[in-house]
């Protein structure tokens, strides 16, 4: 009798052998659901980042990161150049993305920078003529400087002051007895010496004086500044002058003109100042201090 074989058979019930799972390494751990990245274990890598894909319209721009995937839903963004910078929150808006701007548009606001030397505002008015200029430092020169703070006067003023140096010579005593007695040839020179020093003076102080009203806050120009205080000094000092050259420096008359006329420059260059600077009165005195004190001990106290 033959014997049978013993084996071991296979149990058609079970299912095929699976293969078997590889354990996972310490430090690759899957990711926890919700898009949230685990914090990385102690010792091993940081687990790898997946930067967000952009949406539907997104134009494949970067966008800032967003480590834990809570990015809220956004509406779909208008293309560039509509909804930017006109204050609806558009595409252009958003982080990461460049605005786009007109050339010379200041979406940021219109506010002003101070420039040094640049004029503040707009000219008052037009141009006045050189007669209406001289008219107007007399009659109403509050209105003159602050019309012509933006205008050069370098044809009025070194006409104006050239001619006052020449007749300023027969108001001092003793220049005016060198220039008696000289002759003629000798006389025109110091005539015309003392026209151009007049000149030379004139623009000095007149750069002082703006200097000053600078280092004080003003804002003004320096060209209708100086041209303008030389205006003023020549014609204060006018009157003084016509009766210093048929009275003499010592009479009385020519005394009291000379204190009045020095009073009157003092208010006409506050003025100049304060219009031309935008100071207030004060500051606009002390910034033409200097040119005052300079006036009375040049020309008035010569006389005087």
């Amino acid at each position: 009798m033959a014997g049978f074989r013993i084996g071991r058979g296979r149990d058609n019930n079970r299912s095929p052998q699976q293969p078997p799972q590889q354990q996972q390494s310490y430090g690759q751990q899957q990711p926890p659901p919700y898009g949230r990245p685990p914090y990385p274990p102690v010792g091993g890598p940081p687990p790898q980042q997946q930067w967000p894909q952009p949406g539907p319209g997104g134009h494949g721009e970067p966008e800032y990161f967003d480590p834990y995937g809570q990015q809220q839903p956004q509406a779909q963004q208008p293309p560039y150049g509509h909804g930017g910078h006109g204050g609806g929150g558009g595409y252009n808006d958003n982080p990461g993305h460049t605005q786009v701007f007109a050339v010379g548009e200041d979406p940021y606001g219109q506010g002003a920078t101070y420039q040094a030397g640049a004029a503040s505002a707009a000219p008052s008015g037009p141009r006045l003529p050189w007669k209406e200029l001289l008219r107007g430092i007399v009659t109403r020169p509050g209105q003159t400087f602050l019309q012509m703070r933006d205008y050069a006067v370098w044809g009025p003023a070194l006409i104006v002051t050239f001619l006052y140096g020449l007749l300023a010579v027969f108001g001092l005593d003793d220049a005016r007895e060198d220039v008696i007695n000289a002759t003629v040839p000798k006389a025109i020179p110091i005539v015309l010496s003392a026209g151009v020093a007049f000149v030379i003076c004139g623009l000095i102080l007149g750069a002082v004086t703006h200097t000053l009203a600078r280092q004080l806050g003003g804002d003004g120009s320096w060209q209708p500044t100086v041209g303008l205080s030389m205006l003023v000094m020549s014609i204060t000092d006018a009157p003084r002058l016509l009766f210093a050259v048929f009275l003499g420096g010592d009479n009385m008359v020519v005394q009291v003109l000379g204190w009045a006329t020095w009073v009157a420059a003092g208010a006409l260059f506050t003025s100049l100042v304060s219009k031309s600077h935008d100071l207030p009165w004060p500051k606009a005195l002390g910034a033409s201090a200097i040119q005052l004190v300079a006036l009375l001990s040049i020309i008035k106290l010569g006389t005087i």
